[in-house]
């Protein structure tokens, strides 16, 4: 009995882990560099929203983001345009999917993923 709520356990864990990782449908993923290169191009439709907390955001910021932490961004999502692209960027990529998640189920409908975060960036 111990070994199959074990395992179903685990199995619920990993179900949980692989639904964070997985981009919901629509959601692009561009890695570190093609950011960069977004941003070096920043056009007036792009918004690049960086989901860390105000503490980590103050530690590690990169120019032309705008902080808007995850735990607020439900209610500060009126900030954005919901017509314009979203590049959504965090410390390893699983708060901007969190987020990525909530913009969609919200009606945005172009949203990007920077993958791995603030961690691949370098």
């Amino acid at each position: 009995m111990e070994t199959i709520i074990t395992v179903l356990l685990v199995g619920i864990a990993i179900y949980f882990i692989v639904k964070t990782m997985i981009p919901p449908k629509g959601v692009q993923q561009i890695t570190p560099k093609e950011a960069q290169e977004k941003l070096r191009s920043k056009k007036k439709s792009d918004q690049f929203v960086d989901v860390r907390t105000p503490g980590e955001y103050n530690r590690n910021q990169i120019r032309g983001f705008t902080n808007i932490p995850l735990q607020s961004l439900k209610s500060a999502s009126n900030e954005l345009d919901s017509s314009k692209e979203v590049v959504l960027l965090c410390q390893s990529g699983t708060r901007s999917m969190a987020a990525a998640r909530l913009l969609k189920k919200q009606g945005f409908t172009n949203i990007t993923n920077i993958r791995g975060g603030l961690n691949a960036w370098n």
